[in-house]
């Protein structure tokens, strides 16, 4: 049987890491195929440009469309990121009737409906399981694995930067600049972190996790979004003294009401397994009606592991080259007729318990002030700690811990707070989460 071509746009980290094990695994891989797999055109930034691998007899290109108009390429794998020419180059490679593998979640996120309508009518595969989580694959187990089940909620640790920062913070007693600082040094950061540590880049996975997981249309817009600037080596104190470990945590639940997608620091008991995961691994953790909950933990990101779900998505491409295309695994794991417009839930509606650090005046009658704005916001407090005297100047550390409330009656609350004249501090909130 002829052999199936791949035009790859793209070699960089990923690039170079699918490249390789194409080549290293090749008789494994056609041997779960089917068919064997020939990478027969490239297309770089810079062709001038040293490669880690070998491109020998592979036509190479700086133009990304010399790639998707060749008649000879089956599939195109995308893998350059960005949401402009990536997704220029997706929709021609669909009109030109290829199917495409991508590892691009900004794609997904922000243009994913667009494309995956423009394949379904033409009958071909968009397959996109490397943009999720690196090498761990909880597309594949969302879609298939667990689609016997109604998914109650999800949460995942799906940005290793952040994971990283928040590790090294806990661990080493460093700041957040400090480790950002080694983050960028080591490569687990870009020069430009703020798609990372302001919380995008899990927004992206999420709005796709979320989307397969409930079947409704992606709606990267609709996520609340907040980083790990504001997390302080204080709080990573306190929330260990008071048995929390704080993540940053990608959460989607069905809630009568629709559907929460949020994006945040939260408070985890250490004793959950989610809550041990360090360094810039990732994991993923599903709560499912049949099922119960499914832990999925790995790499995150690099050249091989992210490289591995690009293969992986390449072979499922080619085992269903000669199946029926109604056959097909939906792109959003439901048929495109039974996606689902269930609203997302407002933040101010979102229910959880909070974590609370503020300073004030140490003088008498200050906690009873503070104790009643929350009891007059119909707020239950679940534990209340006092620090001593910080630098000598007659000022301590509040922290409160809440019982669950509403976002709306928090934040009015704080707002309240904040403006008596004994708190001299914004009040740092951070939500809790209990993932049971």
């Amino acid at each position: 049987m002829q052999a199936v071509k791949i035009g790859l746009i793209g070699l960089g980290t990923v690039g170079s890491g699918t490249l390789e094990i194409l080549q290293r695994n090749s008789r494994e891989i056609a041997g779960r195929a089917g068919r064997e797999i020939s990478v027969k055109r490239i297309a770089v930034k810079d062709i001038s440009k040293p490669r880690s691998v070998d491109t020998t007899g592979i036509e190479i290109s700086e133009d990304p469309m010399s790639v998707v108009d060749d008649p000879e390429i089956d599939i195109v794998v995308e893998l350059i990121g960005g949401d402009g020419v990536a997704r220029d180059v997706v929709l021609r490679a669909i009109e030109n009737g290829k199917h495409v593998v991508t590892a691009n979640k900004a794609l997904i996120a922000l243009h994913g409906n667009e494309i995956f309508q423009l394949a379904q009518t033409k009958g071909l595969m968009v397959a996109f399981e490397a943009a999720v989580a690196g090498g761990i694959p909880i597309i594949k187990a969302l879609r298939e694995g667990l689609s016997a089940n109604r998914i109650e909620w999800l949460a995942g640790i799906i940005n290793g930067t952040c994971n990283y920062i928040l590790t090294r913070m806990e661990q080493d007693g460093l700041d957040f600049n400090e480790v950002l600082q080694d983050a960028q040094s080591l490569g687990y950061a870009e020069a430009d972190p703020t798609f990372d540590i302001e919380g995008i880049d899990a927004a992206h996975k999420l709005t796709i996790l979320a989307s397969i997981a409930f079947g409704i249309p992606l709606q990267f817009n609709e996520v609340y979004i907040e980083g790990i600037t504001g997390i302080t080596i204080d709080d990573i104190r306190y929330a260990r003294e008071l048995g929390f470990r704080i993540k940053h945590l990608g959460i989607a639940r069905r809630k009568d009401k629709g559907i929460e997608l949020r994006v945040h620091p939260a408070m985890v008991p250490m004793d959950r397994l989610i809550a041990n995961v360090n360094g810039v691994m990732n994991a993923a953790l599903v709560q499912a009606d049949a099922v119960g909950p499914t832990l999925y933990y790995g790499a995150g990101a690099g050249a091989e592991p992210t490289g591995s779900a690009v293969v992986a998505d390449i072979i499922d491409v080619v085992r269903a080259l000669t199946t029926d295309p109604d056959n097909h695994v939906p792109h959003l794991a439901f048929q495109p007729g039974a996606l689902a417009q269930l609203p997302i839930i407002p933040m101010g509606d979102i229910e959880t318990a909070y974590y609370l650090r503020m300073k004030v005046i140490n003088r008498p009658g200050v906690l009873a002030a503070i104790t009643r704005i929350f009891g007059d916001c119909g707020i239950s407090i679940e534990t209340i700690l006092q620090k001593g005297h910080e630098a000598g100047n007659g000022e301590v550390s509040i922290i409160i811990l809440t019982q669950q409330a509403l976002e709306s009656q928090v934040m009015g609350a704080i707002k309240s707070v904040e403006a008596l004249d004994t708190v001299t501090s914004k009040i740092t909130a951070i939500r809790l989460e209990n993932l049971a």
